[in-house]
């Protein structure tokens, strides 16, 4: 909810005007019932003079006939489980991204090419966007990226999730669980949450859930990630993902000193004519 653009806009006003002009005509959230009332009039009033949205939520008990939630469990399942909540509210092609990040217009654009073009002859074909990993880094500290292993094709083959990636003088490194670094030229493709699905998704998100309860029920904090999903049914052949490259730089606030960078970049794409200077009026 944190402000950045001149007219008082957060990072969310700026994923949804790019989605509406890339001609997404739906916007769904995807929210926890606790602060449904506060994002209703925070955001989703005044989105709704826009574009179309809805609402899904994301609870715990939502969870396949037979299963249960861990007695002391308040951590919610993860991104992989806040798609499926989504299920309901939809009945086409979609794409699906963090509300806190700005992927930039070009991305939405790709994403909106290939899910009328493409993904609707071929249900079990996703798409990632993929961004170059020294556009997604913070100067404040290190950060956590899905580093792409991609084919000739342009096809995903895997995800690995690295959780320590800074910038060093002359290169870019990450720092491994072992206490070794690795080191990056940052010229290599991250995913940064940023996906188009046909509805082909579901059936082999839903299975994959239930085999996460059965391995994690118990499990206090064990999370259900939407990337390690789609990895498991890449390798079961059951999903091919095509990466679409973006030229855009990804922003979002992984430290509080991010911030100031994210307003001037949003200021300089204003500049740049980019955006209005109030995305609304």
């Amino acid at each position: 909810m944190d402000p950045v653009g001149p007219g008082g806009e957060a990072v969310l006003d700026y994923a949804v005007y790019d989605a509406k002009r890339a001609g997404f005509g739906k916007v769904i959230f995807v929210l926890r019932r606790e602060i449904e009332q506060d994002f209703r009039e925070s955001f989703g009033r005044r989105l709704a003079k826009h574009i179309n949205i809805d609402y899904a939520f994301q609870e715990l008990d939502m969870v396949p006939a037979g299963r249960y939630v861990p007695l002391g469990r308040t951590k919610p399942w993860g991104t992989g489980h806040a798609v499926l909540c989504a299920a309901g509210a939809l009945d086409r092609p979609f794409a699906v991204i963090n509300a806190d990040d700005l992927y930039g217009a070009e991305s939405f654009r790709v994403l909106a090419r290939f899910l009328t073009q493409s993904a609707p002859a071929n249900p079990d074909l996703f798409a990632m966007v993929g961004f170059q990993l020294d556009r997604t880094l913070s100067e404040h500290g290190t950060v956590a990226r899905g580093l792409c292993q991609v084919d000739a094709a342009g096809h995903l083959v895997s995800v690995e999730e690295l959780t320590a990636i800074e910038r060093r003088p002359g290169g870019v490194r990450n720092k491994q669980p072992d206490g070794n670094f690795r080191n990056l030229t940052g010229r290599e493709t991250v995913s940064m949450n940023c996906w188009g699905f046909s509805m082909g998704l579901f059936d082999g998100l839903r299975r994959q859930f239930a085999e996460f309860l059965d391995h994690n029920e118990g499990s206090l904090k064990a999370e259900f990630y939407l990337p390690t999903t789609i990895n498991s049914l890449i390798r079961e052949g059951r999903a091919r993902v095509q990466v679409l490259p973006t030229p855009c730089h990804w922003f979002g606030v992984t430290y509080r000193e991010d911030r100031s960078a994210v307003v001037e970049s949003i200021r300089a794409m204003i500049r740049a004519g980019e955006y209005p200077e109030r995305l609304w009026s």
